[in-house]
């Protein structure tokens, strides 16, 4: 089995690295500390063509595969969580519904524009009574003529306040009956469409996180996307997805911690030695290291079926759980290896520890990767 990266996996692996490095990671601590969204980074990769990565050129993106759309959030992340998330969300949840599920209109109108960096796309799915059991959804999308009227809210929308476009489930109501989830079309400046108040977060701040509302917002007919009712499974397909980029980014954030855990351990002099040159610290270094590259593995696998059309929902609820709780591993002894230094903010462990936090429960908590990957295996019984 060859796990090596083609030519063109590794030349666009090396240019978002290098962006990312240059322009994103002497920005990370200002963008935590501050709690601002870096628009202007996110214009200099719309330009890049980086915002619409793994879509197809007629559609405003770089026609690139899922692996090197997987390695570029991992690059990004590793040099800031929050442009990491926000990135992958645009990418995986803003705009992955219109390519999947939209007509030709609507990717001509809406995926074209998004993919093309020339906007940010927002998924609203989470509410205040709905998050693991997405199907609880209280949202509702009332038939009315020739119009949509939505009402409900929705917390935890990555990009929300800031979005040009939200794709937002909702029960939808026709003749008076539920006819089960669908997933609406709604633009930014909608009346009715009200941005709540943007979260105050342990980490990843310089993400926005948002509460919207409906009330009373009406939009066109034809701004619902796909079929009457077939919201809820759009969504899981979307989140399959999804996963994918949420293992990527907690990679990202794992190499980071470990890579200035080792470059610590070989500069700090402890006991006449550079403390890299004790087992206690060289084993936390290993188990590491050791974890990282398994999740590395898994990440590119489950993109791989992905990108040859094959079944890939068990490997991506695979590679995100166990992605996510290995960089939390590598994060966690990181701030061990630096003792008090790794404690403070003069060093970055400590945001990547923040950072990661979110990779266990964004697209599904850890709990619910465990029931889906159960369900598949006891599918059959």
């Amino acid at each position: 089995m060859d796990f090596r990266l083609t030519d063109e996996q590794t030349m666009l692996r090396d240019a978002v690295r290098d962006f990312a490095q240059q322009e994103i990671a002497p920005r990370a601590r200002e963008v935590d500390e501050t709690a601002t969204f870096p628009a202007d980074t996110f214009r200099k990769m719309g330009e890049l063509g980086f915002l619409g990565l793994p879509y197809p050129e007629e559609y405003g993106g770089a026609g690139a595969d899922t692996v090197s759309y997987a390695l570029a959030v991992a690059e990004i992340s590793k040099a800031c969580g929050s442009t990491g998330l926000s990135y992958a969300a645009h990418v995986s949840l803003g705009c992955a519904p219109f390519y999947l599920f939209g007509s030709e209109t609507q990717k001509q109108q809406y995926l074209t524009h998004l993919a093309s960096g020339k906007g940010l796309g927002a998924f609203g799915l989470t509410e205040p009574q709905a998050g693991s059991d997405a199907g609880a959804t209280r949202t509702t999308a009332t038939k009315d003529g020739n119009s949509w009227v939505l009402n409900g809210a929705k917390m935890w929308i990555t990009s929300g306040s800031i979005a040009d476009v939200v794709v937002a489930t909702a029960r939808t109501i026709v003749d008076g009956h539920d006819r089960g989830i669908s997933c609406f079309i709604v633009e930014k400046g909608t009346p009715g469409f009200i941005p709540g108040k943007d979260e105050a977060k342990m980490g990843l701040k310089g993400s926005i996180t948002s509460q919207l509302f409906f009330e009373d917002c009406r939009i066109p007919a034809e701004n619902i996307l796909g079929e009457v009712g077939r919201g809820f499974k759009q969504m899981l397909i979307i989140l399959d997805g999804g996963r994918i980029s949420i293992g990527a980014m907690a990679q990202g954030l794992g190499e980071a911690a470990l890579e200035a855990a080792t470059a610590y351990a070989k500069e700090r002099i402890a006991f006449g030695h550079p403390i890299a040159n004790y087992q206690a610290i060289q084993w936390k270094i290993a188990d590491s290291a050791m974890l990282l590259e398994a999740s590395r593995l898994m990440i590119l696998q489950a993109a791989w079926l992905k990108d040859h059309k094959q079944p890939f929902s068990q490997e991506a609820a695979m590679a995100k759980l166990f992605a996510s709780e290995a960089a939390e591993k590598a994060c966690f002894e990181a701030i061990q290896v630096l003792g008090g230094a790794g404690y403070s903010r003069d060093y970055p462990v400590e945001r990547y520890y923040r950072d990661n936090r979110l990779t266990e429960i964004g697209e599904g908590t850890s709990e619910i990767m465990r029931l889906v990957i159960a369900r598949h295996i006891l599918r059959d019984i």
